[in-house]
């Protein structure tokens, strides 16, 4: 039940703008960045982001937003960051994830590391059917987008950037098999590697490597050349 009162907290438009936008930000987000963003006024966006808080959707802390500290600094403000807790329904009941654990414990101790890299290369290719791999990091950002990967574009030395200023790495908030794959790193963030090389076209301008990240996907994408096409 109470996976289905995090998801109903959704309902209301408002509060789902602010859930959006929070999740997508990868940091923290204080109340009146969150109202300036959706459009709606702080008490409004305050209540909303507390509401979102109390249904496990987001977590909530306090920091001073200036910066400074000691005497002068201003009084810590109230943040948010998206929860790390997956929340999930069905109806009837299904319990897909205990099937790939017992999957992947299987695949691991049989050594079949290699044949699932080679299946999920191949799902990826069907997956991206007839088009020709994908000709940049945009549109290799519109692709990852619509299979909830969540990309962001950064610097290749980490910092979140504008698009078009030096060179340039894809990095993902949201890996689609993370339960799984705390439990089997290896095996899994080699299929989603695998996945990913076949879904974007391992010969195009685009490449997928592994290069893992707390919080993140263990998978960026960069150009395979040293300008984006």
């Amino acid at each position: 039940m109470e996976d289905i009162e995090a998801i109903a907290a959704l309902q209301d438009p408002v509060r789902r703008r602010l859930y959006e936008y929070v999740a997508a930000q990868g940091r923290e987000v204080g109340r009146n960045e969150a109202a300036e963003a959706t459009g709606v006024a702080r008490t409004l966006a305050a209540h909303h982001l507390d509401r979102l808080t109390e249904a496990g959707l987001l977590d909530s802390g306090s920091r001073r937003l200036t910066g400074r500290s000691g005497p002068g600094a201003g009084r810590p403000a109230k943040v948010y960051t998206r929860a790390r807790a997956e929340r999930s329904v069905s109806l009837p009941a299904r319990d897909y994830r205990t099937a790939a654990e017992l999957l992947a414990e299987a695949a691991e101790q049989a050594g079949l590391d290699a044949g699932l890299r080679a299946a999920a290369h191949r799902r990826g290719e069907a997956l991206r059917g007839p088009a020709a791999p994908c000709g940049g990091l945009e549109e290799a950002m519109e692709v990852l987008a619509a299979r909830g990967y969540e990309p962001h574009l950064e610097a290749a030395g980490g910092a979140e950037e504008e698009a078009g200023a030096g060179e340039r790495v894809v990095r993902m908030r949201n890996c689609p098999f993370h339960a799984v794959a705390e439990r089997f790193p290896p095996l899994v963030c080699g299929m989603n590697l695998a996945l990913l090389e076949g879904l974007l076209g391992a010969d195009g301008p685009v490449r997928a490597r592994m290069d893992a990240q707390p919080g993140e996907c263990c998978v960026v994408v960069e150009a395979s050349k040293s300008n984006d096409r």
